[in-house]
């Protein structure tokens, strides 16, 4: 039962695929039957020579025979192949397409606590380990049960029950080494599969931070711990291959053990003239082909207890479910207005009992230009984050266009904002690709006009293959710079309705940035746009300037206001007007 319940995700894609299934397991019963008819015609065969009235035409006969008998066990083991193994592929393809969906529903703060090794390894081992129980392992379980059960009836009725009673005497023992053994591997393979997501999540996250590694000359010390959580994986794995090492042997010693029995006692048999030297050659054939399903038995423990494990650790990700409801269609508004109201807000992240944000109260009117400023830790980013819903906030703290932020569509809401991050992330695709991230369908044109208003465009341009090239994991292969006005260029072809800005522009000079801010005020005339900065150059020209500090409002006004009052603001002011004047010294 606990088996069926970890398996019952795939209920849905079973009940559509059983067609193949019940035709696959049909021509695997004929493919079994077909090769049990062998070893009778064996016996007649070795019978007919025994009497001495074996000619010519019973050698055509028997030949002829044997060829059909083949072809048709090619043909059907065809059939059984396609349907099962393929049923198989396709549910690994369709349940990784699931596990895919599933973890983009998945909220940010779940994956701030789960490594991407250990999901790269859901994605990769733990789906094979399913295929595989719901292939392979199928096979062998209608091998076992089938085969075995019609051979035991061949055996028993057409040659002789006594032999075949005594013949199985080794088999009570061998299945219970079989559960027993099923239990311990079952264990064991769940280990071993944490054990490679830790692997993966080492080598991934260390491929990633290569150039920080050799930065700081740290490769002699990621080699030693690389080697360390892969001598733990080798040292998981060597605990399950020394199962394997014994359970295939013990299986096969208690096989063997019914060989003995049935020589010793059968041939005694022969001898007393209770059965013909075809029966005792036909039994043996038998016993032969008795010998695997047997085994399959613990093949079909051991694939199902892997799949189940693998099934289970899946099972624990899909339990997994967003904080973030979205309302779908049923959100109350289609599109966004600009308007923005803070409301009291106080939110502090699920893990932490210590507000982030205290007392948020402020209106951002449409077609505004609102600047944000605070050192380090204030609490900027995670204001930009709630105002795109990656976390929740209480019901009335933060409201758009006069609707709770929890009762508009996820889809309407972030279609509206164009969002750039302080870690401007690109992916490995062509600069094209990147800027027209949001999938508007834009032509060329429209991507290059984006392009220089985020001026980025005479970088671009420059490269080899212009609008084609293929930037490198992450963007790695530009500069911070480049990335960032790439980033604000895919941003702004979305044409949303509000702007958000998180510190997106440290990495280019000021002149840029003027230009960058003079484009956006001549563009986005009505849309609301909210800045990030911790320079005061970029905020001064802003409709009102918010000043965080842990958590709290401090200070807000426009710039003349600002400067003009004791704070911090004030004080970066004069700090950043200091630097400037002795840099144009310098």
């Amino acid at each position: 039962m606990n088996i069926i319940r970890s398996f019952l995700r795939l209920k849905d894609f079973l009940s559509q695929h059983k067609r193949y299934y019940i035709l696959g397991i049909g021509a695997l019963l004929l493919t079994n039957l077909a090769q049990l008819v062998i070893p009778k015609m064996l016996g007649n065969l070795t019978n007919l020579v025994a009497s001495g009235e074996f000619s010519r035409g019973d050698l055509l006969r028997f030949i002829l025979g044997f060829i059909g008998l083949s072809v048709g066990i090619a043909v059907f083991r065809y059939f059984w192949r396609i349907n099962i193994m393929g049923t198989a592929r396709r549910m690994e393809y369709t349940l990784r397409n699931m596990l895919f969906e599933h973890l983009q529903s998945l909220s940010t703060e779940f994956f701030n606590y789960h490594k991407t090794g250990d999901l790269m390894a859901h994605a990769t081992n733990d789906i094979h380990a399913v295929r595989m129980a719901l292939g392979p392992g199928v096979v062998n379980s209608v091998d076992a049960l089938f085969l075995t059960s019609v051979i035991v009836f061949m055996m028993a009725r057409t040659i002789n029950l006594q032999l075949t009673l005594v013949a199985l005497l080794p088999l009570p023992i061998m299945l219970a080494v079989t559960f027993g053994f099923g239990r311990v591997i079952h264990g064991r393979f769940r280990r071993v599969q944490e054990a490679f997501s830790d692997l993966t999540d080492r080598v991934q996250e260390n491929f990633a931070g290569i150039r920080v590694i050799k930065g700081f000359a740290r490769e002699k010390s990621e080699e030693d711990r690389f080697r360390e959580v892969n001598e733990y994986n080798v040292t998981r794995n060597m605990d399950l291959v020394r199962i394997h090492a014994l359970f295939h042997p013990l299986v096969g010693y208690l096989g063997a053990l019914s060989f003995i029995i049935v020589l010793g006692y059968g041939g005694t048999l022969v001898l007393d003239g209770s059965i013909t030297i075809g029966d005792f050659v036909a039994f043996n054939s038998y016993l032969g082909m008795l010998t695997w399903p047997v085994m399959a038995i613990g093949w079909v423990m051991n694939m199902i207890q892997r799949g189940k494990a693998s099934m289970d650790r899946l099972n624990d990700i899909f339990n997994e479910q967003s904080e973030i409801i979205d309302p779908g269609e049923e959100g109350m508004l289609p599109k966004l207005a600009g308007k923005i109201e803070f409301n009291n807000l106080t939110f502090a992240y699920p893990t932490s009992t210590k507000p982030v944000l205290q007392g948020i109260s402020g209106e951002i009117m449409p077609g505004q230009v609102v600047g944000i400023l605070g050192r380090t830790g204030s609490g900027k980013t995670t204001l930009l984050n709630l105002l795109v819903r990656l976390y929740n906030v209480e019901p009335g703290m933060l409201k758009l266009d006069g609707v709770d932020i929890d009762q508009i569509s996820v889809q309407v809401l972030r279609d509206n904002i164009g969002y750039v991050p302080q870690d401007s992330f690109l992916f490995s695709a062509t600069i094209r690709e990147n800027i027209d991230f949001a999938n508007t369908a834009s032509d060329l044109a429209k991507v290059m006009d984006y392009a220089k208003i985020a001026q980025v465009y005479d970088n671009i341009v420059e490269f080899p293959k212009q609008f084609d090239t293929v930037v490198g994991e992450r963007g790695v292969t530009l500069s911070g710079g480049q990335k960032q006005r790439i980033a604000i260029a895919r941003a702004l072809i979305k044409e949303p309705q509000i702007l958000i800005m998180d510190d997106s522009l440290s990495a280019v000079d000021t002149e840029t940035e003027e230009a960058i801010l003079q484009n956006l005020r001549r563009i986005f005339p009505g849309k609301t746009v909210i800045i990030v900065s911790h320079r005061i150059s970029t905020l001064q020209a802003a409709n009102q300037i918010l000043v965080l500090e842990e958590g709290h409002i401090t200070q807000r006004g426009t710039h003349d206001e600002l400067v003009l009052e004791d704070g911090l603001y004030k004080e970066l002011y004069q700090k950043q007007l200091l630097e400037e004047q002795i840099e144009s010294v310098s």
